[in-house]
């Protein structure tokens, strides 16, 4: 039986058909609303809009639920790879272990860089922000494979500019850090596993080899598998909607690295580490900011508790909070910076104004002091966080291509001047 809601306009109802997602989610269908009364809805940042209907990622914000096609984010983190999750995203489903080899074996083949991009990268100034320099690296995709530009193109083709993007992402992202460090690249290492390989580009030098310690890239690779997509937030919209104007690939995922740069969206982990420097650089008084925080006449807020999605618990959190246990446990890291984010963390977990309101920290905030702990200056958080997204960017795109949705095309109510004469300047 079908399901409807009702609007009244000046006495005039309108009745417009619910949708029941398979998680038993609610939505009013207004698609037809302004075709049919003249009428639009009115939400600033698209707050409480459905732009599409999707089956890749559930978010359950209020009881702090996170699945990946299904699966529960914490048996992916506990069994799962990045390279298995990526798969899955893409494709829809778990690989086999034919599927999953023949997947790893088509990304390596792809993770060399023509050398005309070491050109590119030699023309930024070594001030460049570095998710400057990867949204470039990826947008000159479209230059040196222009047939990707081309849409009406075989699956084996599109598969073929995925397959790409998805090895070649991790050179550029160690890129952007080699430049920013004026240090020489490294080429990839394809004898290594995917975060090895990673880790080996950013940190190796030519005098000096980068020694993988196991314990860093399992945290590395739980963390990316937490990032790899997180529904329809700001730079995936920021994907669907430029790929709904037929841009390429590269193009939309290009987007949503620029996206994901602001402070607002991904640039959270770094204000982290921001904030602890703040209380560092004043003493080092956790208990005073504390209480900053708590005071509703202050205007500091603790980065990295609490979520704008999540009203009970970031699920991602519990599982990183581990990861980054191990992983200070395991290099040792003397800083102080690290011993305030421990001692924040432990105050705000027995504190009751926080425990009662949930603010409890979230992945940016151990994603911080991981990155921190292994050495990665603060500007690099935000490349990180990309190079996480970027299969769940890819299925964002895909699906949309697969939905054949419409261009996106928000409407807007006018506010401005109602019409006027003109007038010549020598008249005005």
């Amino acid at each position: 039986m079908s399901e409807y809601a009702q609007i009244i306009v000046d006495g005039k109802t309108y009745e417009l058909p619910i949708i029941r997602g398979t998680e038993n989610e609610l939505a009013i269908d207004i698609s037809k609303l302004r075709s049919q009364s003249g009428i639009i809805t009115l939400d600033p940042g698209f707050k409480n809009t459905g732009s599409t209907k999707s089956a890749i990622t559930f978010l359950d914000g209020e009881i702090g639920i996170l699945n990946y096609r299904g699966y529960p984010i914490e048996q992916l983190a506990d069994h799962s790879t990045f390279t298995e999750v990526s798969y899955l995203l893409i494709y829809g489903e778990l690989p086999t272990a034919v599927e999953l080899a023949a997947f790893q074996n088509a990304t390596t083949q792809h993770t060399l860089v023509h050398e005309d991009f070491k050109t590119i990268l030699d023309g930024f100034p070594s001030t460049s922000h570095p998710m400057g320099v990867l949204s470039s690296l990826v947008t000159a995709l479209n230059a040196f494979y222009p047939k990707s530009t081309n849409l009406d193109k075989s699956p084996e083709a599109i598969n073929l500019s995925i397959i790409r993007l998805l090895a070649k992402m991790p050179t550029f992202a160690a890129w952007s850090y080699k430049k920013k460090m004026g240090q020489p690249v490294n080429y990839p290492n394809n004898n290594l596993d995917y975060c090895s390989n990673f880790l080996h580009m950013m940190f190796a030098l030519p005098t000096m080899s980068y020694d993988i310690n196991p314990v860093v890239t399992k945290a590395l690779d739980k963390l990316l598998i937490l990032h790899a997509d997180h529904e329809q937030n700001c730079s995936a919209s920021t994907v669907r909607i430029v790929g709904s104007s037929q841009a390429s690939l590269y193009a939309s995922i290009s987007a949503g690295i620029n996206a994901l740069w602001g402070p607002l969206h991904g640039g959270a982990n770094q204000a982290v580490i921001d904030m602890l420097e703040s209380i560092k650089a004043d003493g080092g008084n956790i208990q005073k900011w504390m209480d900053k925080a708590k005071d509703k006449n202050d205007p500091f807020r603790l980065m990295g508790f609490g979520h704008r999605v999540y009203k009970n618990f970031d699920p991602r959190a519990k599982i990183i909070k581990k990861a980054a246990d191990e992983v200070l446990t395991a290099l040792g890291v003397q800083d102080p910076i690290l011993d305030i984010a421990k001692g924040l963390e432990e105050k705000a977990l027995a504190d009751p104004y926080f425990v009662e309101r949930k603010l409890y920290p979230n992945v940016d905030f151990y994603s911080g002091i991981i990155y921190r702990a292994l050495g990665i200056p603060t500007e690099m958080f935000t490349v990180m966080f990309a190079l996480g997204r970027l299969p769940g960017w890819i299925a964002q795109w895909q699906e949309m291509r697969g939905n054949q949705e419409p261009i996106g095309r928000p409407r807007q109510i006018y506010t401005g001047k109602t019409k006027r004469v003109y007038f010549p300047c020598s008249q005005r």
